[in-house]
């Protein structure tokens, strides 16, 4: 569960920057990641460190740098760095949940 100021913003972030499809309700924002993982969103103020860090599977090819588009919609903190078992980069969304992606070092990682 998390707090954030404006459902629509946050819906515009995970399904621009994410491609994640929210829908929106009276008064919460509801989704479910691929891997059957349920985000809720409600309005209110967000207390640092009473949410979750998600970790999305990347299965496509790290590449260490972002591309322009996600230049201008995400706030990088860690740039594609080593992380046990493969590679991570973590951002922030608009509410300032960190979230990342993580990819295993089976797969290639472009430059």
């Amino acid at each position: 569960m998390f707090r954030v100021q404006e459902l629509e913003r946050t819906r515009r972030f995970y399904a621009d920057a994410l491609g994640l499809e929210l829908s929106l309700q009276d008064d919460y924002l509801p989704g479910t990641l691929p891997s059957g993982t349920e985000l809720l969103f409600f309005v209110g103020e967000a207390v640092r460190g009473t949410s979750p860090q998600i970790v999305f599977g990347s299965t496509k090819a790290a590449s260490t740098r972002p591309s322009s588009s996600s230049k201008r919609e995400v706030q990088v903190l860690t740039s594609v760095s080593e992380a046990p078992g493969g590679w991570s980069i973590e951002f922030k969304d608009p509410d300032d949940h960190p979230l990342a992606f993580f990819q295993a070092e089976a797969l290639p990682r472009r430059r």
